[in-house]
């Protein structure tokens, strides 16, 4: 497995900013399906799973696993996996006990695709309400495209998991149960200490991680 440093394109929850990745080597909810898991109910023969912090990845036979950095700050900001089609980016925040933050975050989600000239709409998916969401954007070459997205949101137990779909998985919804099994063996570690609901939970660099030089 290889993590390569590599610009990543902004979803279109969150404002345009420079990314880098980095690079390491290793060899109801009585309702909701099974996972994503909060990482204190883990069972002993699960999956081997990488420990970035706050969220804990199965490393997956042809994806590649990236993590996107901020030039400026230097913090790690989100995990992303990559594969032939598409990618999947994966954000954890802290959330109330009893709450339901996706629900907040939703509309939130929506008002900022639509300041972007863009649509979201709402579909009901594998873990509930989702938004399929649609921006147009500047191409490398200069040009104007349309990203397509799909956010999902699962409530856990005092964190929400935010996982973007984009390019086919985004688009053929049918067609991503692959996809979405990635999703539901992602394991979050909420920690113990007090934060103020909806921060971004801490990702971390493996041990070994190292910047792979362009």
């Amino acid at each position: 497995m290889r993590l390569r440093r590599k610009a990543e394109a902004s979803t279109p929850s969150e404002a345009d900013q420079q990314t880098e990745a980095v690079s390491v080597d290793s060899d109801d909810p009585t309702q909701r399906p099974s996972g994503p898991h909060d990482a204190a109910d883990l069972p002993d023969d699960g999956p081997e799973r990488l420990d970035l912090g706050s969220l804990l990845v199965v490393p997956e036979d042809g994806y590649e696993l990236r993590l996107q950095v901020d030039e400026a700050s230097g913090v790690v900001q989100a995990v992303v996996m990559a594969g032939a089609d598409g990618a999947l980016e994966l954000r954890a925040f802290a959330a109330p006990r009893n709450g339901d933050l996706w629900a907040e975050a939703r509309p939130r989600i929506a008002a900022e695709v639509g300041q972007r000239g863009g649509t979201a709409t709402e579909r009901d998916g594998r873990w509930g309400p989702e938004l399929l969401c649609r921006v147009q954007v500047r191409t490398p070459e200069g040009q104007t495209g349309t990203q397509e997205s799909r956010v999902i949101g699962v409530n856990g137990s005092r964190w929400m998991l935010r996982a973007t779909l984009l390019g086919k998985p985004a688009t053929d919804v049918e067609g991503a149960t692959e996809w979405e099994d990635l999703i539901s063996r992602v394991a979050v570690n909420r920690g113990s200490e007090a934060m103020p609901v909806g921060e971004a939970l801490p990702v971390t660099m493996p041990p070994q991680a190292h910047r792979v030089d362009q």
